[in-house]
């Protein structure tokens, strides 16, 4: 078992593999969690690629449903070792345009159950053990929606608002335990294949933030001295438009 382990929850392709080869590269054992292999090859591919010393594994787990994830993640710590490093990269998927009363019950469950119970599940498993040991990383994938309600996606919005209280709620509680936990919002569009194929010809390399330097914030908030931790960051392209 390597020193260092590096948990990614939700490591596809785009953000998660750039965050498997970043934390490969910089020393880390890395365990991919998602629902298929099929989707975290290019991670796994990815951090040994870089670093061949490094044990990355994949470890089959669907983040809606906590007693999977925490089990998985329990295999991680028996497999691998205890988790210094957790980072929670899942999203809903569905981001149909849709007015706050026209969202379904049903609709609201899954996102929470996703954005923000999957999140609480993965602390669980991993965060005693890091109290336990005095240190200790736990990273959130979020985005501004997390600041700000929305008249077309509320969906979107609540889920990561909620996710944002968690992470707060999370940083007051443990801090003084020695464990960092951080709420990145990624206010812009990744340069990932989905948005490469969306866009087409109106692809603009220069309006989209690269995950290969979104996923260097990630190590460098987990490299942070305890006396000058961020436990809120926020990303965006040098081109992104402040005001319209």
């Amino acid at each position: 078992m390597g020193e260092k382990v590096c948990a990614i929850v939700g490591a596809g392709e785009g953000l998660g593999q750039s965050l498997a080869e970043v934390f490969a590269n910089g020393g880390f054992d890395v365990a991919l969690l998602s629902r298929t292999e099929k989707g975290s090859r290019a991670a796994l591919e990815a951090a040994r690629r870089v670093n061949p010393a490094c044990q990355a594994r994949f470890f089959a787990a669907d983040a809606s449903v906590p007693a999977v994830l925490e089990a998985a993640l329990a295999r991680v710590r028996h497999e691998l070792g205890a988790v210094e490093v957790l980072i929670y990269n899942v999203r809903g998927d569905d981001f149909t345009s849709k007015a706050p009363l026209a969202i379904e019950y049903t609709e609201l469950r899954e996102i929470f159950e996703i954005e923000v119970v999957g999140a609480l599940a993965a602390a669980k498993a991993v965060m005693p053990r890091m109290i336990e040991a005095g240190h200790g990383t736990v990273i959130f994938s979020s985005a501004t929606a997390a600041l700000r309600g929305s008249a077309t996606n509320a969906l979107y919005a609540i889920g990561k608002f909620g996710l944002r209280a968690l992470s707060q709620s999370l940083a007051k509680a443990y801090a003084k335990a020695g464990v960092h936990v951080a709420h990145v919002r990624l206010d812009c569009t990744l340069d990932v294949p989905i948005v490469r194929k969306l866009l087409g010809q109106r692809f603009d390399p220069t309006k989209v933030a690269a995950t290969a330097d979104v996923a260097r914030t990630y190590l460098w908030i987990a490299q942070q001295p305890k006396s000058a931790w961020s436990n809120e960051v926020e990303l965006r392209p040098f081109t992104e438009d402040w005001t319209f």
